[in-house]
């Protein structure tokens, strides 16, 4: 079977690939590696379990990597050539998202920072699969003199998702519970050394937990027994993020597709604002200041048929101002959802807009994100 993910050869497995199979889950072709897409009760069983109560999901296909050097300012300052976030005003334990930037501001891709509350001067980085040996190539061919990069090859990631995920968690490794959004601990988790993140990509409360790949087996069979946890694909992974109005890389994000277009402003906090220094900070700075010519948007359709990415958006008069970047059937909502790139003038909420599927014009609005409110316990 050829890789998905750009070059030829066999597709990877996770540490617990043979638990994806013991499961009866089925698999497919994702960023190189074999993975599960549903197990037995369904796509939409698994997104409506996580979203009232806990989903276990298989992440060990990112890319989780460190930056170590004498210190942190060191550390920090060497990344912040490459990203638009403040990552030395870090907190130890302290998490963040950004994005690697090309030098006209697109994004390379996005990615998880952590400061280990330890204190050695490193940072942890967690990147997307299909750009993780493309990001390890960039990030050391632009590291200075005394800045390393090490790869975590021998590690798995697990994400526990969902209302009950800190009760679960909390059983087996009490620190969890004290951990707020966005921090993250060195921790055992029923005896296994692990370092434990609270965050995640459903846009319920949750965890991270790089775990090591030896004993990555023990943890799921451990987790996944605890009544209210099901194991989750990434079929129901990708309708959670959808719902929750968060990005993937490659559809909703990409290297033509500056932070301010997506709606990312967020992340780039006041400090890199003022001082710049990142790449592509001029076209990033000028978005800033004057606006994008074109914004990322959430669109309602009406109807049940949903708008798949590539889907064209057309204004009132029938002209063409956008596509659909991720579309499909929102579980919690009960209706098609779908998020795209319109040019700015259309960008507003409550506009009416017009989206060709399949032939047909279905009529749709602009509407705020997350289309289901995030739960994250800050």
């Amino acid at each position: 079977m050829a890789s998905s993910s750009p070059g030829s050869g066999p597709l990877r497995h996770t540490p617990l690939h043979s638990r994806h199979v013991e499961l009866g889950a089925r698999m497919v072709p994702f960023a190189g590696y074999d993975m599960p897409v549903q197990y037995a009760k369904g796509i939409i069983a698994e997104h409506q379990h996580t979203r009232k109560a806990a989903g276990l999901f298989d992440v060990s296909h990112m890319g989780q990597i460190a930056l170590a050097g004498p210190d942190h300012e060191s550390v920090a300052r060497a990344l912040e050539a490459l990203v638009p976030a403040d990552i030395l005003g870090l907190a130890p334990g302290q998490q963040r998202y950004t994005q690697l930037l090309n030098d006209q501001g697109g994004i390379i891709d996005d990615l998880m920072v952590t400061r280990p509350a330890d204190g050695d001067g490193r940072l942890l980085l967690v990147v997307n699969a299909a750009c993780k040996d493309a990001d390890i190539r960039h990030i050391r061919h632009h590291l200075p003199d005394g800045i390393r990069l090490e790869v975590f090859d021998d590690r798995a990631l697990l994400a526990l998702q969902g209302p009950e995920a800190e009760a679960v968690l909390a059983r087996h490794a009490p620190e969890a519970e004290s951990l707020a959004f966005m921090s993250a601990a060195a921790m055992k988790v029923a005896g296994i050394a692990c370092h434990v993140s609270r965050s995640g990509y459903t846009g319920e409360d949750g965890y991270e937990i790089s775990v090591p790949a030896d004993r990555a087996g023990a943890l799921w069979d451990l987790l996944v027994a605890e009544p209210e946890v099901a194991p989750v694909g990434l079929g129901a992974r990708d309708s959670l993020r959808l719902e929750a109005g968060l990005c993937l890389y490659g559809h909703d994000i990409n290297e033509e597709t500056s932070p301010v277009e997506a709606a990312l402003a967020w992340s780039i906090q006041r400090r890199r604002r003022q001082e710049g220094g990142f790449p592509g900070s001029h076209r990033i700075m000028e978005e800033l200041a004057h606006g994008p010519l074109r914004k990322r948007v959430g669109l309602l359709p009406e109807g049940r048929m949903p708008a798949r990415e590539g889907t064209e958006i057309k204004d009132a008069a029938g002209e063409l101002v956008g596509e659909v970047t991720s579309g499909g059937f929102g579980p919690t909502l009960g209706a098609p959802v779908a998020m795209g790139y319109v040019a700015s003038d259309f960008a507003r909420d409550g506009t009416a807009l017009t989206l060709l599927v399949r032939g047909k014009e279905i009529p749709a609005r602009v509407v705020p994100m997350p289309f289901v409110a995030h739960r994250y316990k800050r």
